[in-house]
């Protein structure tokens, strides 16, 4: 209930006046029984014609307030619980933007997902029954109770007795429903990881032919899911059989004690009509409360996920506000390893070992080694996705845990091996490091990545739509697109990793000589599996088993390095039988 109040309280004007409405919206509604019960007496016992069209305009007066106030309430209640989903979504957005790629496998990327979404949709649902349903009820019981007592004090004593076994069954049954939600919320996340998995692989799925495979896993989550929801509907046909019980009993316990009172004159017909008119209201708000009470641990439980996410503690904090200055006069060092080690949270071994080197402005460092040698970790360690466990990683000669993230990524231009791009358009995605750059500057950038000609192949140029991921384009166009993106930005240090393995040789010599003149006054970190990608670059970095295997250049490391001289001569002999 904390995280619930904690997002109402910026809407609390919106809440008063909701509950406000609500408030004159029951009055209303007990009114009318009491004013019906004074017409049906008035007729009975002679009243005059006035007295009745008297009764009668009050009746209607009631009932047009009531309905206005209901119709208001139901208005600010929709918009108070739109607005607090919003502000959710938004707090449950900007935190996984904070998360780790470590938090994100914590979490799973799904189940952020489905917390955004579906839980939140469940609360903004239990906010408004809430209001709506369960709210009304103290009101409405306190009155009729009171009332009922006015008229009928043994009355009024039965009408608590069953309101009171009612309220017990309804929290008994909310009880043992709890596990039952709490089960739901991870069946849903199992659900959605499958469908995300059958959705996103679907062409591996029909590459191998295990369609069948993948519909009787998904049916198996289905399955789960509906019985687990059988399970919990059965309690809640269990719960309104026996209200439906108890207030039928109660409308004959009344019927049949009224008789002897009305005979002995201590009741009149109309009192009768309303004591029951009371009761079922009483016992109709209740059992709506009761249907948005069981419902209530699923809202619950969903409120705690979304806690959890809220309330963790990143992995990557950061530590100070402002952006800060280079410790010392511009050496040309932009980047330096200083005796890094790495280990990831769950493993035994480190990943990196002690890597020591320095990339400086204006030249290009390379990293390359056998798979599982710790290449892309090393990305990670220059983006922060990780924070090293000994040494340190400096840009400018700071330490970039001792800045923010967003001035070290500032700084940073980073294309990953599997390029992404956004739906949209191919402007739209050049931009997305630099906002400001013109058309000039986007298709420049694209004929250093040589990009250009295909783009202008296209009818729409640069405004040519791009589909989520980039699917409508090959791995090559992404990759260069991708590339393109960073060159827009024009950073202190790019980052390569793997970012030339969908392009041919040819394409590959002609960017990296283009590269060559762009990047003059930055520094540039290749990271590769083909010798023929950083042979030229000016310091080469060989990694084996997470440790510095080797540096230098090209013709040193054939002369020093087994491990570098393995890999060229492999690749080689490959290329020679090719």
């Amino acid at each position: 209930m904390k995280l619930i109040l904690r997002f109402l309280r910026p809407h609390w004007k919106l809440c008063v006046l909701t509950i406000l409405l609500l408030i004159l919206d029951v009055a209303g509604a007990l009114f009318i029984p009491t004013l019906a019960a004074q017409m049906l007496n008035q007729g009975t016992s002679g009243a005059s014609f006035e007295a009745l069209v008297h009764t009668g305009v009050q009746m209607a007066v009631a009932s047009v307030l009531s309905g206005v106030c209901a119709i208001l309430g139901g208005y600010t209640c929709a918009t108070l619980s739109a607005r607090v989903g919003k502000d959710m979504r938004i707090a449950l957005y900007h935190k996984s933007l904070k998360l780790s790629v470590y938090d994100f496998r914590q979490f799973g990327t799904a189940s952020i997902t489905t917390r955004t979404v579906s839980d939140i949709t469940t609360i903004q649902f239990a906010l408004t029954s809430f209001i709506q349903m369960v709210l009304p009820v103290p009101i409405i019981f306190l009155i009729a109770l009171a009332l009922c007592f006015s008229l009928d004090v043994e009355m009024g004593l039965i009408l608590l007795v069953v309101v009171a076994v009612v309220f017990v069954l309804a929290l008994l049954i909310m009880r043992s429903s709890a596990p039952l939600f709490r089960k739901l919320q991870k069946l849903l996340d199992h659900m959605t990881t499958i469908l995300l998995e059958n959705l996103t692989g679907v062409r591996v799925v029909r590459a191998f032919r295990n369609e069948t495979r993948e519909e009787r896993r998904m049916g198996t989550a289905f399955a789960d899911y509906a019985e687990t929801s059988i399970k919990t509907n059965r309690k809640f046909a269990n719960l309104d059989g026996l209200s439906f019980l108890f207030i039928n009993l109660f409308v004959v316990i009344v019927y049949w004690l009224s008789g002897g009172r009305i005979s002995a004159g201590s009741l009149q017909i109309g009192d009768i009509t309303a004591v029951i008119e009371y009761a079922m209201m009483v016992l109709f708000f209740l059992m709506m409360a009761q249907m948005v009470i069981l419902t209530m641990p699923r809202a619950l439980e969903c409120c705690s996920r979304m806690q959890a996410v809220l309330e963790h503690t990143p992995e990557i904090q950061d530590m100070v506000s402002q952006d800060p200055k280079p410790q010392a006069e511009d050496s040309g060092e932009v980047l330096a390893f200083r005796d890094v080690s790495f280990r990831f949270a769950d493993a035994e071994e480190e990943t990196l070992s002690h890597l020591n080197f320095v990339c400086r402005r204006g030249e290009t460092t390379a990293i390359i080694g056998g798979t599982g040698s710790g290449k892309s970790t090393v990305a990670s360690l220059i983006l922060r996705f990780h924070d090293v466990t000994d040494g340190a990683v400096c840009l400018n000669g700071v330490d970039i845990r001792q800045m923010p993230q967003r001035y070290l990524r500032d700084h940073l231009a980073y294309v990953q091996q599997k390029a992404w791009l956004f739906s949209g358009t191919i402007a739209d995605n050049l931009r997305y490091g630099n906002g400001d750059a013109d058309e000039q500057t986007l298709l420049h950038a694209a004929q250093v990545a040589q990009a250009g000609d295909f783009i202008r192949s296209l009818p729409d140029g640069l405004q040519s739509f791009v589909a989520q991921g980039g699917t409508n384009f090959s791995g090559g166009q992404k990759q260069r697109l991708s590339i393109a993106r960073a060159l827009v930005k024009k950073p202190e240090l790019y980052i390569f990793d793997d970012s030339f393995s969908a392009l041919d040789f040819k394409t590959d010599a002609a960017l990296r000589k283009a590269l060559a003149a762009e990047t003059r006054d930055a520094a540039v970190l290749i990271i590769a599996q083909r010798v023929s990608t950083i042979r030229h670059a000016q310091q080469i970095v060989v990694l084996h088993e997470g440790r510095m295997a080797g540096i230098g250049t090209h013709d040193e490391l054939l002369q020093t390095c087994p491990v570098y001289r393995e890999i060229y001569e492999s690749q080689t002999k490959e290329a020679q039988e090719a």
